[in-house]
This record gives structure tokens, C-alpha cells and sequence, in this order.
């Protein structure tokens, strides 16, 4: 496995991670003997960036990472989030970045986690009522005390990095990222390129609708979160569908699949981006890891440029109360 950097600074850790936030919600019903299955073949190809955080499930999700690492704690450079607060079953979410909660955020980690040490420990969301410097604060204070490394911020903007750069350092920062959305090209990521932080990627294969499987919304299980999202809604459907179309007529010419042309592209736009996609199944993780030994010529790039233009991906990310807890 090739690695990155994580940060000017940072550690070493693997050029491809794995979220395992589906593992536990959002994509149907969990199955925790094949997400401990995929986890343990992830460590043994050398993918070490496991991503978690505390809301997943909530809180399985991290119960779940802990299983599956024991026993092999060194072999893993690990994330985990604080400062989203489910509001209860079916609710909206809240967001909390005060010193209290993430002091008390992070011990619950570390229990659910089973370890001493969180690798990489990320505020989840900017919690407009709690100035990130506090946030940043209490979350140096918790490295200080030995019971994380290195700090991370999630869906921030540029304004809200720079603030929190004159309290800590900032490792990394994470953020969607995919030709399904190329938001982070216009604030954060020349930010995190100045600033020498390392972006962090999720959904870089798009909730799964840029590995072309997904034509229609009739075989999602009920409570697949992609059934309330814009971009998979009707009329947006299926102008993107022909996006994908294109798309994968230029991986068939690649030789590769359109999951793994696409983490290729985002491999692509830098070494000090490091994507974490998400799957629950070793035959998905096993064809993303592949994706890392594909190389793109000018010529593949302006391809897929061409196959999906920056701005054409039709609605939007999230719901408009979704949207509102990102910091842009």
C-alpha cells in the first residue's frame, strides 16, 4: 500500500482509508460479521486510516471499529469525530463543540473504542454557538493529556481553519469530495494547501452513484438515507444518470471499473489528499484499493472532465436543514 502524509507535518498513513460509517447506518440493515471481515482485510492490505465517529449508529459504529481492531491496535491510525448530538430517533441532528461536551465526547470514544490513544480526533461540525477556538482548546488540552494525537475539523470553511490554526495545528480536514461534488476546489482545499493541512475526502465515489451501479432508488431498503437526498430524486435522477453514462464508458476504455476510475481522479488532484471511502463488503473494499495503482494520463483527466463537467452534477448535496450545519 502506498502512503501519504498527512499534513506538512503528519504522520505516514495509508493513500486510501476506509470509512465505516456505513458499516453501522445509512445504507440498510448492518451485517457485523462481513464489516469486521472487511475491516480485518482492509488491515491485512494495508489500509491503516479507519474513520468513525461517535454519532455513527450512534455509537455502535464505534464499538464495532473497537472489535475489529483488538489485538491489532498497531496496525491502525485511527479517527473518530465529536460534536454531532442526535436529537432522538428519526430527528434532526444538533451540533455541540463546547469544551464540556468534548471532553466528555472524547472519554466515551475511547471506552466505546477500547484504546488509549485516538489517532486523529475530528470536531464534526463548527457549532455556530461555541467559537472554534474554545473547540480547538479543549481539544489541544486532550493531546496535551496524551489521549489524542492529532486534530482534525469537518466540513469547515476557510475562515473557520485559519481561526483554529492560531490555537493548535490542524492535520487535516475533512470534507466531500468527488467529481459528484467539487465544492472543496473553490475555499478549502487551496486553504488546506497554503495552510499545509491535508484534506480528507468522504463519499469520494458519491453515495455509491459513481460506481454506476445505482440506477434507481427501487432496490434501496427503506431506510437508505440516499432515498432522501436531492441528487437521487427524479428529474435530478436522471440527468445524472446520464453523467454516468458517459463516465463509465470512459473506465470500460481504462480498463477499470467506474468506482475505481473515479478514486483514481481523486488521487489525482494531489498528493496530500487522502480519501476514505466507505463500504461494509470486501469485494467493494478490494476493488477500491485497487483504484491506487491506476495512474491517469492529461489525456484520462480531460476525459472525465469532459464525461462529468465541474457544475453539472444536477440538486444538491444534502437537504436544505442538512445543509445548513455546514460551516462555508
Amino acid at each position: 500500500m502506498k502512503t501519504r502524509t498527512l499534513g506538512r507535518r503528519g504522520p505516514r498513513v495509508s493513500t486510501i482509508g476506509l470509512g465505516c460509517m456505513g458499516m453501522s447506518q445509512s445504507y440498510g440493515r448492518p451485517d457485523p460479521v462481513e464489516a469486521m471481515a472487511t475491516i480485518h482485510r482492509a488491515l491485512d492490505l494495508g489500509v491503516n486510516l479507519l474513520d468513525t465517529a461517535d454519532v455513527y449508529g450512534p455509537f455502535t459504529n464505534e464499538e464495532l471499529v473497537g472489535r475489529a481492531i483488538r489485538g491489532r491496535r498497531e496496525e491502525v491510525f485511527l479517527a473518530t469525530k465529536c460534536g454531532l448530538v442526535p436529537k432522538g430517533e428519526d430527528g434532526p441532528m444538533g451540533v455541540d463543540g463546547s469544551p464540556a461536551h468534548i471532553r466528555s465526547a472524547c472519554d466515551a470514544s475511547l471506552r466505546r473504542l477500547g484504546v488509549e490513544t485516538i489517532d486523529l480526533y475530528y470536531l464534526h461540525r463548527l457549532d455556530p454557538h461555541t467559537p472554534i477556538e474554545d473547540s480547538v482548546r479543549a481539544m489541544a488540552e486532550l493531546v496535551e493529556e496524551g489521549k489524542v494525537r492529532y486534530l482534525g475539523l469537518s466540513e469547515i470553511g476557510p475562515k473557520t481553519l485559519r481561526r483554529a490554526l492560531s490555537v493548535h495545528p490542524i492535520a487535516a480536514v475533512q470534507s466531500e469530495y468527488s467529481l459528484w461534488t467539487r465544492d472543496p476546489e473553490v475555499g478549502i482545499l487551496p486553504a488546506c494547501r497554503e495552510l499545509g493541512v491535508a484534506l480528507v475526502p468522504f463519499s469520494p465515489l458519491g453515495r455509491g452513484f459513481l460506481s454506476g451501479g445505482l440506477r434507481t432508488l427501487n432496490g434501496l431498503p427503506p431506510d437508505d438515507f440516499r432515498r432522501t437526498l436531492p441528487r437521487f430524486q427524479d428529474k435530478n435522477l436522471g440527468r445524472n444518470l446520464d453523467l454516468i453514462d458517459r463516465f463509465a464508458e470512459v473506465a470500460r476504455e481504462k480498463g477499470a471499473t467506474p468506482a475505481q476510475l473515479a478514486l483514481a481522479w481523486v488521487l489525482a488532484q494531489g498528493d496530500d489528499i487522502i480519501p476514505i471511502p466507505g463500504t461494509k463488503r470486501t469485494k467493494y473494499l478490494e476493488e477500491n484499493v485497487a483504484a491506487t495503482d491506476l495512474s491517469l494520463s492529461a489525456s484520462d483527466l480531460a476525459r472525465i472532465e469532459e464525461a462529468i463537467p465541474k457544475g453539472s452534477v444536477a440538486g444538491e448535496r444534502y437537504s436544505p436543514e442538512t445543509l445548513s450545519l455546514i460551516d462555508r
